[in-house]
């Protein structure tokens, strides 16, 4: 869409129906890689359309929890071929709402393609056990009973893949949901959520709310109505939303980012490990949860592996992520951009010496673009070695040993992904059990996980629990023990 055609404005979905928030307000999703285009208009809804949603999700809940589970894949079914469908549509939209490049995107839509049929096979699988009674004359066994209505706030990074991997198995296992992803991404969101209404699901079975997360989020997280959560964004908002949750008996389920390494050995291939660091640490503009942030280098190889490093980052061309060359977009909006600037001046006021980039790009002041970053000298007291960044930022660090390494790799409050470059059998196998993070990745990057493998962090990156893959039955049901005597 030309920036100066006409915009088109997306409505909430309650109850099956596109309606307008009851504040009559809308808000501009703004191109990040051109701030003068505006994507779309979408809802600043108010607690009153969250009642509503909430209402018309809890009114389908019995029904859609009797339908049966090859028939709830079926609509899942439906639904992932009318994403497929539009698949080019979707991600054009989404490079343009949220700045990652038009393959990711089209990838990332795939992904949500995937998911949703992976899901649609679940309902016809086993749900439960028979296990043997003290009673001969009796019948014992397991079944899983749905939650009910659950929330699902979702983050702008990954605008069609998180929110498929939470709605599809709370769809499959009997919930109805009530969806308020993030703002900066909401017309994605509605794309997606039109794509499960092109498939004919029962009306309030999934619902849209967009909105702010004071409103929105909060309200959700607090709402009597609402059984179960499912969140991913930062650890502020998810201590809040687990705390929130946690005083009404709601179950929920955070994911908060993480602060990720990647070690690399005396021994390791170079070139892989370079290319993974950069791959893992600087598409998407960094903007992943398990996007490298530390990496940590034995002092044998380090010389080396800095310049090849360097030569690598000096290559990167960042530009609107539409166009064919562009290898790195932007920053996801203002605020993100002026985050990740202000991490870089930290960095360096910390004694961090800049190593590659630092600033905005040059010549594009129109969007929100910063120069791939990489500081050395870093120690894991300061700030850029703690905290998520959540930007194209790379942090050196270096060892004289593994046991140094993995000391350091385990020093932060995090523990989500990460990932070692050896060919020692032995350090891999240290690694696999001494590193403290959901995911560990062997002679890979950090940021990957496949679909059908269970997915989250330890520490503080989040609560515990575990998403995708089968183990995702574990948060959208609770066990039922069944105990049947003639």
């Amino acid at each position: 869409m030309a920036q100066n055609a006409q915009v088109r404005t997306y409505l909430n979905y309650i109850g099956g129906v596109w309606q307008p928030a009851s504040t009559g307000e809308t808000e501009a999703s703004m191109n990040p890689a051109n701030r003068h285009d505006i994507v779309g208009c979408v809802q600043k809804s108010s607690a009153a359309d969250l009642d509503a949603a909430v209402n018309a999700a809890e009114a389908a809940r019995l029904s859609w929890r009797k339908l049966a589970g090859p028939a709830r894949g079926d609509l899942l079914f439906k639904a992932a071929n009318e994403l497929e469908r539009r698949l080019d549509e979707v991600a054009e939209v989404m490079t343009r709402e949220m700045g990652k490049t038009l393959p990711e995107a089209k990838g990332e839509t795939a992904r949500g393609v995937a998911i949703l049929r992976y899901y649609a096979g679940e309902g016809m699988r086993r749900t439960g056990d028979v296990i043997p009674s003290t009673d001969s004359a009796a019948l014992m066994f397991t079944t899983r009973a749905p939650l009910g209505v659950v929330g699902v706030i979702t983050p702008w990074n990954f605008p069609v893949a998180i929110p498929v991997w939470k709605i599809a198995p709370a769809l499959i296992f009997g919930n109805t949901v009530v969806f308020k992803p993030a703002q900066e991404s909401a017309v994605t969101a509605a794309l997606l959520v039109e794509c499960f209404h092109a498939a004919g699901l029962p009306a309030g079975v999934l619902n849209l709310v967009t909105g702010d997360g004071e409103a929105i989020g909060s309200g959700m997280s607090a709402h009597a109505g609402i059984h179960g959560i499912t969140f991913t964004g930062s650890g502020r908002v998810g201590k809040q939303v687990g705390l929130a949750a946690l005083a009404r008996g709601a179950k929920y389920q955070l994911e908060m980012g993480g602060k990720n390494p990647i070690i690399v050995a005396e021994d390791a291939d170079l070139e892989l490990a370079v290319e993974a660091t950069v791959s893992g640490g600087l598409r998407s503009t960094g903007q992943k949860c398990t996007a490298t942030s530390r990496v940590i280098v034995h002092s044998a190889v380090y010389d080396e592996f800095k310049r090849k490093l360097l030569q690598k980052v000096e290559g990167i061309r960042v530009g609107d992520g539409l166009a064919s060359d562009t290898w790195m977009g932007p920053c996801a909006s203002e605020k993100q951009f002026h985050t990740v600037l202000s991490y870089i001046h930290t960095g360096i006021k910390e004694g961090g010496r800049l190593l590659a980039g630092g600033g905005q790009v040059q010549g594009l002041e129109d969007g929100y673009f910063l120069e791939p970053t990489v500081f050395e000298g870093i120690t894991s007291e300061m700030t850029i070695a703690q905290e998520e960044i959540f930007g194209p930022v790379l942090a050196l660090m270096k060892v004289d040993s593994f046991e140094e390494a993995i000391r350091l790799a385990n020093d932060v409050q995090y523990g989500l992904s990460a990932s070692v470059f050896t060919q020692d059998i032995g350090r891999m196998l240290t690694f696999i059990q001494d590193m403290d993070a959901g995911l560990v990745r062997v002679n890979a990057e950090s940021a990957g996980v496949e679909l059908q493998a269970p997915f989250g962090g330890m520490k503080f990156s989040s609560s515990g629990s575990r998403e995708q893959g089968q183990a995702a039955i574990e948060f959208y049901t609770e066990i039922k023990t069944v105990f049947v005597k003639a």
